[in-house]
């Protein structure tokens, strides 16, 4: 868990309500517009963002899976990620202006706990070229690279795995 001061308030975590698509979908781009360009190229990123779409977020996080939202004090959305009930984590992406917070090792640590309570005998992931190393940290092994193609554009993740 982070630490917080008087200044920075650790963010908290919440379960997704129906209204917050709209709000996760706009983050899930700008996250991609942001930190995509430090791993991919700026036709990747676009394929890529291109994805987010309300009735896609809002279809996914009502389909019984797992959703956590991260938020300030001011109920201002600084992060998502979610677990599937086969131990399937699809998203989990951060704000651009909540970068140093540690969002993202909170949600996955909630997330974590959530599988173990489940009893569960492992995560999985597709993990972005990005969020590779915050899985590895955390036990992650890789299992392959996907290649991909995203409306014409080849794009690659890769398929990773945490035994629990």
């Amino acid at each position: 868990m982070p630490t917080s001061s008087p200044c920075m308030p650790s963010p908290t975590l919440r379960p997704y309500r129906s209204h917050d698509a709209p709000v996760l979908t706009d983050l899930y781009a700008r996250s991609v517009v942001h930190y995509g360009p430090r791993a991919y190229s700026a036709e990747q990123v676009a394929a890529w963002a291109a994805l987010a779409t309300v009735e896609r977020t809002a279809t996914r996080c009502a389909d019984g899976r797992y959703v956590l939202v991260a938020q300030d004090d001011a109920g201002g959305v600084l992060g998502f990620g979610d677990l599937e009930a086969d131990g399937h984590l699809d998203f989990l992406y951060v704000a651009p202006e909540a970068e140093g917070l540690h969002v993202g090792p909170l949600l996955y640590a909630a997330l974590e706990d959530h599988a173990r309570g489940l009893g569960l005998s492992r995560i999985f992931v597709e993990a972005s070229e990005l969020a590779r190393p915050l899985f590895e940290r955390r036990g992650f092994v890789v299992l392959g690279r996907n290649d991909l193609v995203l409306d014409g554009v080849a794009i690659h993740n890769y398929r990773m795995e945490k035994t629990l």
